[in-house]
């Protein structure tokens, strides 16, 4: 007996998001019955989610992420990616390079919001990063955890330290004091400018 079911059951019965079922229907992939009033219905008995998954894991692609803080730190944004590019072209990988050019502090990042989306979508099979804080400065380990929940390989090129570690973080640093400086005695204030400049001075001397 044919059951039909929501857009919502479906995608749960078959173990993908939404997203993706509209994707495949979009390019043919899967048939969907409508009702009278529009809405799509799936018949459960034509669903075959091992066949669907087989091709998505065949389709999907290696992601590279690549990041710097600020802009005098472009020099190093392009030579991250040309590792990315060299490492994946020399596995044979058909890869895309996303990048970021903003704090590791910041969680908005239009580049790791457009790779977590994909992630989530199920378009990922591979995250390949020259070093585990190029994500993040703090919540990398979240992000791992996503892409293990979702069977994402993550490549992490470097172990070791990272060479822009102490700079990126100083810039972090410096970020979080504006912000709250700000707050407490306003973005123009003596005050606040003193403070920054003392600390400025303070990080300065530590990386020297």
């Amino acid at each position: 007996m044919e059951r039909f079911v929501s857009i919502g059951e479906a995608a749960t019965a078959m173990g993908v998001s939404i997203t993706t079922l509209r994707r495949w229907e979009a390019t043919g992939k899967l048939v969907a019955e409508h009702t009278a009033g529009g809405h799509r219905r799936y018949d459960l008995a034509k669903l075959r989610p091992e066949m669907f998954r087989a091709e998505e894991e065949a389709n999907r692609r290696t992601v590279a992420y690549a990041r710097v803080s600020s802009h005098d730190q472009k020099d190093d944004l392009e030579r991250q990616k040309q590792v990315l590019e060299l490492y994946c072209a020399r596995q044979g990988w058909t890869f895309e390079v996303i990048a970021d050019l903003d704090s590791g502090m910041n969680y908005h990042k239009k580049g790791l919001k457009r790779l977590l989306d994909a992630v989530i979508d199920g378009q990922v099979g591979r995250l390949v990063i020259t070093h585990k804080d190029r994500l993040l400065r703090f919540g990398a380990e979240l992000v791992f955890a996503i892409c293990e929940a979702k069977n994402v390989e993550v490549v992490i090129l470097n172990q070791g330290e990272d060479t822009t570690f102490e700079e990126d973080l100083a810039k972090d640093v410096l970020e979080i004091i504006t912000v709250f400086s700000a707050r407490l005695y306003g973005s123009r204030s003596r005050k606040n400018q003193k403070l920054l400049d003392g600390v400025k001075k303070a990080v300065e001397e530590a990386q020297a």
